[in-house]
């Protein structure tokens, strides 16, 4: 089956607003380790003031499931697009208000509690994100090729990270360090309206799932029907979502802590994760590729075993700094796309039409609360208690055996029909 008219608008729409999405959330996840130890928490130096800064950053992956379930529910009731058009505003209004939001030596302690509020909103817009999107391109486009189309509004994460990387670091170059601390970092936060305003001029444009335009009488509960009917679909989706975003933040973002104990520049750290999001993107696109033809869970399960064998020599690289830090960050982020582009199409294959929104949502999400805000706020508190990077190379092959354990949970999907 080739691809529908309006198929590469669809794809479109997905990237864009991924992109969208997770350069807002990225954005904050820079900052986090850069700039609001500093504006929000002030008095706690070094690693624990950056860890009081994370802990603002992982409050929004506890927003993500509950996101996931409330975007999921109304997305299988009342159709993908309006719910995906929603969470694209709430992300931006939230960055935005981050943008203007007055310091600790402003408004006191009310400045970091406003702070986690806005985190929650984003968390809670970007947990009805992915799930959407996907299922919007695989809905719409051929089964011959439905991994490598579906791994497509994957490359928005690495795509916002660099955005958001490029940004903080633009601003940093034409501003002195006294105005980027004071005002400088704000402006990117600002700028999301813009991008936003892009994005939702892409994704209205969209026509709404053909698979859900079939669907007799949708679900009216969702949420109750995933769970009683798709149990082991959805642990499947949950542990092999661990291990891959687990190695996404301990390559980025605790990255950006681990540099400073290992006395790396900073500079150098940021740019060695926006060279790598380059090889991310296409390592995704090629995992994709590749599981359209040889199946979702031999290349997933392959580049699983190739991240866990890459993560105890990654650091290893990182404490030598220069170029080592490029080629470590690089083959991490390379290996961690193919396994995400491997498994894109994996999700919505494991669901009914009718259940498929919630289905994606939840498992993924639920797995980003555990594994994505404990990489780098768990990998911090080692770091800080030992002085070493070992617990968390244990810490993250543990969660790629579990990304094993969820492929081999079910069946290959690479030949399910999508209708019904």
């Amino acid at each position: 089956m080739s691809a529908k008219p309006g198929f590469a608008r669809v794809v479109g729409a997905g990237v864009v607003g991924t992109t969208v999405e997770f350069f807002d959330f990225f954005l904050y996840a820079s900052a986090a380790t850069a700039i609001f130890p500093a504006v929000f928490f002030p008095g706690s130096d070094g690693l624990l003031g950056v860890l009081a800064a994370l802990v603002t950053y992982a409050v929004g992956f506890v927003a993500r499931p509950i996101g996931g379930v409330v975007f999921g529910h109304f997305g299988d009731r009342l159709g993908r697009k309006k719910l995906l058009v929603i969470s694209l505003l709430m992300m931006g209004v939230a960055s935005a208000l981050i943008g203007v939001l007055p310091g600790y030596a402003q408004i006191g302690v009310t400045a970091p509690i406003l702070l986690t509020v806005l985190r929650l909103v984003q968390g809670f817009a970007l947990g009805g994100e992915f799930g959407g999107a996907v299922v919007l391109v695989a809905e719409h486009g051929p089964a011959a090729r439905r991994g490598f189309w579906t791994a497509w509004p994957q490359t928005g994460g690495p795509l916002g990270n660099l955005l958001a990387n490029g940004a903080l670091t633009l601003v940093a170059a034409l501003t002195t360090d006294a105005q980027y601390g004071s005002w400088g970092w704000r402006l990117p936060f600002l700028a999301s309206l813009l991008i936003v305003a892009v994005g939702l001029w892409v994704r209205l444009r969209v026509e709404e799932s053909p698979l859900f335009r079939e669907v007799a009488k949708p679900e009216r509960a969702p949420l109750r029907e995933v769970f009683v009917r798709h149990p082991r679909p959805l642990f499947s989706a949950f542990a092999a979502r661990l291990g891959e975003n687990a190695a996404f933040y301990v390559f980025t973002v605790f990255l950006l802590v681990y540099a400073q104990h290992a006395h790396v520049p900073k500079g150098v750290a940021t740019a060695a994760v926006t060279a790598g999001s380059v090889a991310q993107v296409l390592g995704m696109l090629g995992g994709g590729a590749l599981s359209d033809r040889f199946g979702r869970r031999p290349v997933s399960v392959t580049a699983a075993v190739l991240a866990a064998g890459w993560s105890p020599l990654f650091f290893g690289m990182v404490d030598r700094g220069g170029t080592s830090v490029f080629v470590a960050v690089a083959v991490g982020l390379l290996l961690h796309g193919v396994l995400t582009g491997a498994q894109s199409a994996f999700y919505a294959e494991l669901f009914s039409t009718e259940l498929r929104y919630s289905g994606v949502s939840i498992g993924y999400q639920a797995a980003t609360m555990f594994s994505g805000a404990a990489a780098p706020l768990v990998g911090t508190a080692f770091l800080r208690a030992t002085g070493s990077a070992t617990p968390v190379v244990v810490m993250l092959l543990a969660c790629l055996a579990l990304t094993v354990a969820g492929m081999f949970a079910v069946g290959e999907t690479r030949r399910t029909a999508l209708a019904g």
